[in-house]
């Protein structure tokens, strides 16, 4: 997204809603504590792939052992780099917003999508406030844990939960937030 937060989420704004906070999430390139193992595997999936089909190129073995192996490197491409540039450019296109009736979220260039949770009916928040200055907040209950890095679960398990990830003082979003919906802090 090329404009700020604020114009961002003053599109979604319902008639008489108040915007309290809008931000953004970390921009670039970032490490997760997951890639303590998704680095090393994606090196060794990655080398394994490219080995099978540099071994079957230079053996001028059939072309559908050739085949077989293109998809195990497009895999380990993505593993190895291309999940950092998915990533980056996913939260490149995030937004964040607390209104006084809402949480809002959004996401996407082209295809906007836009999530918006009510604050009256949001009962589960968790702050992860890192030394950095830094954190998350996440809305809804625990989910599994994001292995695959960017944002999205492994296909079939479920979807991890709304979250303001990687934002500035995200205690003081935290505040905002609850006091937003009437809680005493």
């Amino acid at each position: 997204m090329d404009r700020k937060p604020e114009s961002a989420i003053q599109d979604q704004l319902a008639s008489g809603e108040r915007l309290l906070w809008s931000g953004h999430p970390l921009q670039g390139i970032i490490f997760r504590s997951s890639d303590a193992f998704l680095i090393p595997f994606s090196l060794m999936w990655g080398g394994f792939a490219f080995f099978w089909e540099y071994s079957v190129i230079s053996t001028k073995a059939p072309f559908f052992f050739m085949l077989w192996g293109v998809p195990f490197v497009a895999i380990g491409l993505h593993f190895i780099f291309g999940r950092f540039l998915f990533d980056a450019k996913q939260r490149a296109n995030t937004v964040y917003g607390v209104t006084d009736q809402r949480v809002i979220i959004v996401s996407g260039g082209v295809n906007q999508k836009v999530k918006s949770l009510n604050l009256r009916t949001l009962s589960d928040l968790s702050l992860e406030d890192k030394q950095t200055g830094r954190g998350t907040i996440s809305f809804g209950g625990s989910t599994l844990p994001n292995w695959w890095g960017a944002g999205a679960a492994w296909p079939g398990m479920p979807p991890q939960a709304p979250a303001f990830e990687s934002i500035e003082n995200p205690r003081t979003v935290f505040e905002i937030i609850r006091k937003a919906q009437g809680v005493a802090t």
